[in-house]
């Protein structure tokens, strides 16, 4: 097991009581399972026996876990077992039998092949919920491509539209796509454990593991499980607001812009003369003035080009300069302190170090301190990433952060399935787990 966080939270979260079943590598789907794991659902990861997930090895600079993994399974535990193999599928069936949510990211007809697919599941559990996440979805042209969020993050849309544009797309920096299919599973989950909740109610059944018998939901299947089909590129697609009908309303093709967002002004990011940036968005019609009196330009918050958007956006070159002229001019923290004391939005553009020592994010509790692995035996205290969202009543928590390979193989297997020590053993030996 994974060293108990320091600062462990008493609350067991809302979701105590439900039991997610991870099947995922690498990113999207583990993110899945990391936001219920937080919220108080057991987690059971599964990992390929004497590797485990890839994700362990991403971004490692010392010779153990990386500590990625070790935020990304967090609150999880971490089983083995070879799903190739009959025997393995057997026991991953038994875990589907007593799980509420199913978490895979494989390509569209992996389960099946496996012996796992919707159908099995539903026949020995009818009431779960299974998540797929897939790089193009379950269906249609592409389902059986290849596809990993980068790729994702192109054709969704996104990847068009970052960067300068005299220059060629760029990434965003993080797995964006990634992510944001793991939120969309967890939100589609979250919606079938409602549904399934609420005609449990009608027919008098609990909430949680229990598996009392309820109506279906009118679709002719048994049971009240549902598959959650997400793919990566829509979960991109899904964000870029009015991207499309701006083409196929007025042919306006939205390109690459860099700070600013286009058609809304003044919003970018300005230097400043320690070397250092801050955005500023003054592009609201009451914002505006304050932004231009800050700065000591009366006669612009006056003028009557600049009393609404339109006008503004007219003249963005203009209005940046004179924005930028005066920020060149004084060290970040001047410049936020007058922005803050005028009433305008601005920020400081933050590297790690920054958020570190930000009082703001300590104050949020956004930087939990968990004893970590750095390899070679080594332990230290190390940063983390809080929990988000924030509840007042049931809040989420971290535990413990990401176990060992196969930490948990005794109490799932020995205490939740049942198997005696001789037969784990047997399959141990045999290299099933």
């Amino acid at each position: 097991m994974a060293p108990e966080a320091r600062n462990s939270q008493a609350h067991a979260g809302p979701l105590e009581g439900y039991r997610v079943l991870e099947l995922g590598n690498l990113v999207a789907a583990p993110f899945a399972g990391r936001l219920f794991a937080e919220f108080g659902a057991e987690v059971i990861k599964v990992e390929r026996p004497g590797t485990g997930d890839e994700l362990r090895q991403w971004r490692r600079f010392g010779s153990g876990d990386s500590l990625w993994w070790q935020l990304s399974s967090r609150n999880k535990k971490s089983i083995t077992l070879d799903l190739r193999r009959p025997e393995g599928q057997e026991l991953a069936l038994e875990l589907v039998r007593r799980s509420d949510v199913v978490l895979e990211n494989f390509r569209p007809g992996t389960l099946e092949k496996w012996n796992l697919g919707p159908d099995a599941m539903r026949a020995v559990n009818p009431d779960v919920i299974l998540v797929r996440i897939s790089g193009y979805g379950q269906t249609g042209p592409y389902r059986d491509r290849p596809g990993f969020g980068g790729v994702a993050e192109a054709m969704g849309g996104i990847r068009y539209l970052t960067g300068y544009p005299d220059r060629p797309p760029t990434r965003v920096g993080i797995s964006l796509g990634d992510s944001l299919a793991g939120m969309f599973g967890v939100i589609g989950a979250l919606m079938a454990l409602l549904r399934r909740e609420k005609a449990r109610s009608r027919d008098g059944g609990g909430g949680g593991q229990d598996r009392s018998p309820a109506r279906g939901l009118g679709d002719g299947l048994p049971g009240t499980g549902q598959v959650v089909d997400v793919a990566l590129y829509e979960a991109v697609f899904a964000l870029m607001e009015g991207l499309v009908p701006e083409y196929d309303g007025y042919g306006i093709v939205r390109e690459r812009t860099g700070n600013r967002i286009p058609g809304v002004a003044p919003s970018s990011t300005y230097p400043c003369s320690d070397g250092h940036w801050i955005v500023i968005g003054g592009n609201g019609d009451r914002v505006f003035p304050r932004l231009m009196r800050a700065i000591g330009r009366e006669d612009l918050a006056q003028d009557p080009r600049f009393q609404d958007n339109p006008g503004r956006a007219a003249h963005q070159d203009f209005l940046d300069d004179v924005i930028a002229g005066w920020t060149s001019q004084r060290p970040l923290e001047e410049a936020l302190r007058v922005m803050v004391e005028a009433g305008v939005p601005a920020g400081p553009i933050y590297s790690a170090a920054q958020i570190v020592e930000d009082p703001h994010f300590q104050a949020r509790g956004m930087l939990e301190t968990h004893r970590a692995r750095l390899g070679d035996g080594v332990e230290r205290e190390v940063r983390f990433p809080g929990v988000v969202p924030k509840l007042d009543r049931t809040p989420g928590g971290v535990r413990w952060l990401g176990p060992e390979l196969g930490a948990h193989n005794d109490e799932i297997y020995c205490g939740l399935l049942g198997l005696d020590p001789e037969r784990l053993a047997r399959l141990k030996e045999q290299g099933v787990i």
